[in-house]
């Protein structure tokens, strides 16, 4: 398969008892690493898994050379995200892309992001139309509402799993952000408009689970909200003088 790109691409995919997805996602999204470049890497982490994730993902390492999968401890989808990060950063990735591994999103339509990749740092899904679910859509919500009274800024879908990031401006949040923040995406995507990047939202199809079952209810939903604004405020506290210096004004932008 011929090569598109002298960049490569780290595609970073947190799994945790995904047994019934987890081949087809791996099948949806390989592809693109491979026609991108041969350093580019499909990687899946496999956050202590209960069922046989690691296995059945492992397995298919034998037939596909630039694929990842990682086993770790349970850290959470957040503090996976961040593992995952760091990898793709250490290893060199040019660019890191996220998304889940529950097969709500569609791999055709990443290549609306990577064609404007030179022109923008951080380019971020917006869930259109979404099909997984009431309790799903008012976690945004409320995070939405979080992040503005918190931080003042107004964000699109800051949540979403399907993000591709510039390796070289994501590494100077990975040197802020704590390893094991719960909502390590949130963060991201709320520093990257606050401080002034060259942020894209792209609306993104987002569908129903395709297997498993979803975990949340009313009473996590309080619960993470509530968590969601004391980890907000300590981070304030501890980053003000790199929350508000403007890349903007970096780059010479008024």
């Amino acid at each position: 398969m011929s090569k598109i790109n002298t960049s490569n691409l780290y595609i970073v995919i947190p799994a945790y008892n995904e047994s019934e997805n987890i081949i087809d996602v791996i099948k949806q999204w390989y592809p693109i690493v491979e026609k991108i470049s041969s350093d580019s890497r499909l990687v899946i982490l496999n956050d202590g898994s209960k069922d046989d994730t690691f296995a059945v993902a492992n397995e298919m390492t034998k037939q596909l050379s630039q694929l990842i999968v990682i086993d770790k401890p349970n850290s959470g989808h957040g503090a996976t995200c961040m593992y995952g990060y760091h990898f793709a950063l250490q290893a060199g990735a040019d660019f890191v892309f996220q998304t889940d591994s529950d097969g709500q999103t569609l791999a055709g339509e990443f290549w609306n992001f990577w064609a404007v990749k030179d022109e923008y740092d951080f380019i971020i899904g917006s869930r259109n139309n979404r099909q997984d679910g009431f309790s799903r859509i008012i976690v945004t919500k409320t995070l939405k509402l979080v992040v503005r009274l918190t931080f003042g800024a107004d964000i699109q879908d800051a949540n979403t799993p399907y993000r591709l990031m510039r390796g070289s401006r994501l590494k100077e949040y990975m040197e802020v952000i704590p390893k094991d923040f719960f909502l390590s995406n949130v963060l991201l995507s709320t520093l990257a408009v606050k401080r002034g990047e060259r942020v894209k939202w792209f609306k993104i199809t987002f569908r129903p689970r395709q297997a498993g079952e979803n975990s949340l209810n009313i009473k996590r939903i309080i619960k993470i909200g509530w968590k969601a604004i004391y980890d907000f405020r300590e981070f304030i506290n501890e980053n003000r003088v790199f929350i508000n210096a403007s890349v903007k004004k970096r780059r010479g932008e008024q």
